[in-house]
């Protein structure tokens, strides 16, 4: 398909939607955020993919309200959980069938599996953690930057050849548009044939993750370790804090590695990319692999026992000193302050 095609039959930006469970996450309103810019650029509309077992209209609209333009909607019993082959056969036949221009999805479990899948299956383009797009003024085509070699660069791709072009983007590497209500578009409901819903799969059952703790992902106050913090018994010291602040403990990638957090409280490129409020970096160096996941937090806040620590470098207020002195200290404070405020 990407051999001598007419490209102008190929229009719209697509994003991929992510709903399950009955709720509609966030990363589809920030793809659409993306998608708008996009679409504005190259005059089409913005549309939006939502696979699923069943949808009301008020979930639905939230799409509309944050920018999408049109919905195509495929509801089955069978996608109430994601299964990776059975998603990604319909948003292949969707993408052959009604051809969008662009296709965006997130880089998370959904978007890193269905997108490739894709992507080999009509021969087109993609590109993987995006963190920038934009439509050239000259072409029209769709520039893809991401980090490379290490993250020691940012490449740009494009792909003026294959259709459609496809990028998945770190979540929160982009805040959704502000809600408008008042907005509305259409829903298109397509039916696809009852073999796409066979899979040799079975679904045993679905565990989630941290039912009782926000997502490091969706917090608003991340307070991070990394190798630093020196072994298991010091990330109380974190939690501590973390509770005392309302927030989420996160971790580098070296506290993965050691077994002293699971990955799924990673922050950085091998990570979770995340947007918090305030962001407590605490005996975390700040290589670029980290540094890519976090450097979009409002406040960031550093403590180091190295002054040349590279993550002074994005920090809005730096530390130096010992964590495991510093921590209860800080706590303790914050803690007297809370009940001063209460009384």
């Amino acid at each position: 398909m990407s051999i001598n095609i007419d490209k102008s039959e190929w229009k719209d930006v697509w994003t991929l939607a992510e709903f399950n469970h009955g709720k509609m996450h966030g990363v589809s309103f920030e793809l659409l955020a993306w998608g708008r810019d996009l679409a504005d650029d190259r005059g089409c509309k913005l549309c939006s993919v939502v696979l699923t077992d069943e949808i009301g209209d008020a979930e639905l609209n939230q799409l509309f309200a944050h920018g999408a333009d049109k919905i195509y909607v495929v509801t089955h019993p069978a996608l109430k959980n994601f299964i990776t082959e059975m998603n990604a056969k319909v948003v292949r036949k969707l993408v052959e069938d009604l051809k969008p221009e662009v296709f965006l999805a997130a880089a998370t479990t959904t978007g890193r599996t269905v997108m490739p899948y894709v992507a080999i299956q009509t021969r087109a383009g993609l590109t993987a953690d995006c963190t920038g797009l934009a439509i050239d003024p000259e072409t029209g085509e769709l520039h893809q930057t991401r980090p490379a070699i290490g993250g020691n660069i940012m490449a740009t791709i494009k792909t003026p050849e294959a259709r459609p072009q496809m990028a998945t983007v770190r979540p929160k590497s982009k805040k959704p548009l502000a809600a408008d209500e008042s907005r509305t578009g259409d829903v298109v409901r397509v039916e696809m044939p009852e073999d796409f819903f066979v899979t040799k799969m079975t679904l045993d059952t679905f565990i989630a993750n941290d039912l009782n703790e926000v997502p490091v992902e969706e917090a608003d106050i991340v307070v991070a370790g990394g190798a630093g913090v020196g072994n298991l018994g010091n990330f109380a010291l974190l939690e501590d804090l973390a509770d005392v602040l309302g927030g989420t403990v996160g971790v580098s990638r070296v506290p993965v590695d050691q077994g002293w957090r699971p990955y799924i409280k990673q922050v950085g490129m091998s990570g979770k990319t995340i947007a918090p409020k305030l962001y407590i970096a605490c005996g975390i160096s700040g290589t670029v692999h980290h540094i890519v996941g976090m450097q979009t937090s409002e406040t960031i806040v550093a403590i180091n026992t190295d002054p040349e620590a590279k993550i002074f470098q994005v920090a809005d207020l730096g530390v130096v000193g010992d964590l495991t002195k510093l921590l209860p200290k800080l706590t303790a404070k914050i803690k007297e302050e809370k009940e001063r405020m209460a009384a």
